[in-house]
């Protein structure tokens, strides 16, 4: 039985037993009954009000998720557009003569014709010779090894 129910019940009672509503007794018992009467509607409101609200609220987090997998696809995207975009360009190495450092540049620093090494902040001249045997004789390793 719900709380609507027994108190409904409770009334039922009260009234087969033919309580005088005007003696000390039977006022209070009235009184008794018609609090847990107003407390049981109260909390029906309560609860229809929270099943509203969990309504709303699945609403808002379905809403959410879909947001989400929208951003998420969208910066799933983006970053296979940038690794796409790296992959496709090519990237040189060499090391640095006077501190070792290990450099790596693109086609941009090859243009310019040199490099500024992070390590000694040493300008290293590259030379654009032929590049496909794998050196671009910007270290000079190669021609001491020759």
């Amino acid at each position: 039985m719900e709380i609507l129910e027994k108190v409904a019940y409770l009334k039922g009672l009260a009234e087969g037993l033919a309580l005088d509503r005007e003696s000390k007794e039977g006022k209070l018992i009235s009184v008794i009954i018609d609090l847990l009467d107003d407390m049981a509607l109260e909390m029906q409101d309560l609860r229809d009000e929270q099943c509203e609200i969990e309504e709303g609220l699945d609403a808002v987090s379905d809403d959410l998720s879909d947001v989400e997998s929208f951003l998420y696809e969208a910066f799933d995207e983006e970053d296979d557009d940038e690794e796409e975009e790296e992959d496709d360009e090519d990237l040189y190495g060499a090391t640095c003569p006077n501190c070792g450092e290990e450099l790596f540049f693109d086609e941009e620093a090859l243009d310019e014709g040199g490099v500024i090494c992070p390590g000694c902040g040493e300008q290293l001249a590259l030379d654009t010779g032929d590049l496909s045997d794998g050196c671009g004789g910007c270290c000079g390793g190669c021609e001491s090894k020759e």
